[in-house]
């Protein structure tokens, strides 16, 4: 088992984001299509975070012509070149699963003025 550990360890990112639940961030992310690599911007609100280590991963939820779209993101990934924190939410939850059933401003997070 140490020597999972040990592999896990090398594979963990050196930069830590500062982000957190209900904050509106835009991810970079790699996108390899064949031969071809392009940076595609993933932007909406954090909606949960979950587990720690290698494992650690975060949601991210947007509209998206009218539809919600979720993606899950592995924090440690190769593939993400930057988060970007556009705006800072002010939530009294660990996960905003709520965001879920509610559409147009309703859907959103209030901001935290002092950060």
């Amino acid at each position: 088992m140490d020597i999972i550990k040990e592999i896990e360890q090398q594979q963990l990112r050196t930069e830590e984001f500062d982000f957190h639940v209900g904050d509106t961030i835009a991810v970079s992310y790699l996108i390899k299509e064949g031969t071809r690599e392009r940076i595609q911007v993933f932007e909406g609100t954090v909606i949960k975070m979950q587990n720690s280590g290698a494992r650690k991963t975060f949601t991210v939820r947007r509209l998206s012509y009218g539809i919600g779209v979720e993606r899950t993101f592995p924090y440690h990934s190769p593939r993400i070149k930057g988060i970007k924190v556009t705006r800072r939410g002010k939530v009294r939850r660990a996960k905003l699963f709520y965001l879920r059933d509610r559409q147009g401003k309703a859907a959103k997070v209030k901001e935290l003025k002092n950060y």
